[in-house]
């Protein structure tokens, strides 16, 4: 059975920054595509960042381009997210999530993921 566990959420100041991690259990980490969403109160859950199995494709939104940054570290079973300059708008539960299929590459890294870990909170205060 796959677990994912994310950890480093926290509160931070406006344009301070946080690393979460993500540490993935279960099965064969490389095979398969990670991605980070975030859900706001009162909003939808929506996707922040994500990162191809071969570590060769990412995808970052719009929001976040510039100062997130998604990495992997198989033999660690580990993703992570660098955020730096954060606004107080990043302020949400992310989670760390992962898909069913192994070794996509055609398949869009914003969709597919199926399996989700239990969140981490990061609040931005002024």
């Amino acid at each position: 059975q796959v677990q994912l566990v994310e950890s480093g959420g926290g509160l931070v100041q406006a344009g301070g920054s946080l690393r979460l991690s993500c540490a993935a259990s279960g099965r064969t980490f490389s095979r398969y595509d990670m991605g980070w969403f975030r859900q706001a109160p009162g909003k939808e859950r929506e996707i922040v960042a994500a990162i191809r199995w071969t570590g060769g494709d990412t995808y970052y939104r719009n929001s976040v381009k510039g100062r997130f940054t998604v990495s992997r570290d198989n033999a660690k079973n580990t993703v992570y997210l660098q955020m730096n300059s954060l606004k107080l708008e990043d302020t949400a539960v992310y989670y760390c999530a992962t898909k069913a299929l192994a070794l996509t590459t055609i398949a869009a890294l914003t969709s597919g993921y199926t399996i989700w870990g239990q969140g981490t909170q990061v609040t931005v205060s002024s």
